[in-house]
């Protein structure tokens, strides 16, 4: 009988053991949400990396306009004056014009590009500053998880939890410190 006994109470303690155990894993993990792209738009360095991109934008779009009034002249100088010109002033004519298009193709590709890697080299330098706020944010707050509402496909979560706010007012305080570059 003492056998027996001493293989019940063993096994009855190894169950305590783990049902604590199981409900210590069962404990509620801690989350919160953050909105990149409402601290992209309303922090400081956000706000700034904004206006280079509009900048940087209305300056492409003003080059694409030049180029296209000059295609635009060009076109019309054709149509008005091509029964008066020569056989060969016309091709040199449509030839300058097809030039012109391509040049007009080009450039908007080019800015096109330049503006996406600009873009994406200033979010990718906003974002590297900002996770040690949120490194730290999660921590002081004791958070297991932060998720990005933007990316996360988050159907719904109680705004207590988000701390975008307090992400932004983090950041800008930091940038605020730190003497510019």
């Amino acid at each position: 009988m003492p056998k027996k006994l001493a293989t019940y109470l063993l096994v009855l303690s190894m169950m305590v053991v783990g049902f604590s155990l199981l409900a210590e894993a069962q404990q509620a993990i801690k989350v919160g949400i953050i909105n990149s792209q409402e601290i992209l738009e309303k922090s400081v360095e956000g706000k700034k990396a904004i206006a280079q991109l509009e900048d940087k934008n209305r300056k492409n779009q003003q080059d694409l306009s030049k180029l296209d009034d000059q295609i635009r002249q060009l076109e019309t100088r054709l149509n008005t004056q091509q029964l008066t010109m020569t056989q060969e002033a016309i091709l040199s004519l449509s030839a300058d014009l097809d030039r012109k298009r391509t040049d007009r193709q080009r450039l908007a590709e080019d800015a096109n590009r330049d503006m996406q890697e600009l873009q994406q080299r200033l979010y990718l330098k906003i974002q590297s500053e900002v996770m040690p706020v949120i490194t730290k944010l999660g921590q002081e707050k004791g958070l297991d998880l932060i998720l990005d509402l933007r990316a996360s496909g988050v159907l719904y979560f109680n705004p207590v939890i988000d701390l975008t706010a307090e992400v932004i007012k983090r950041y800008d305080a930091g940038k605020a410190v730190t003497p510019a570059k």
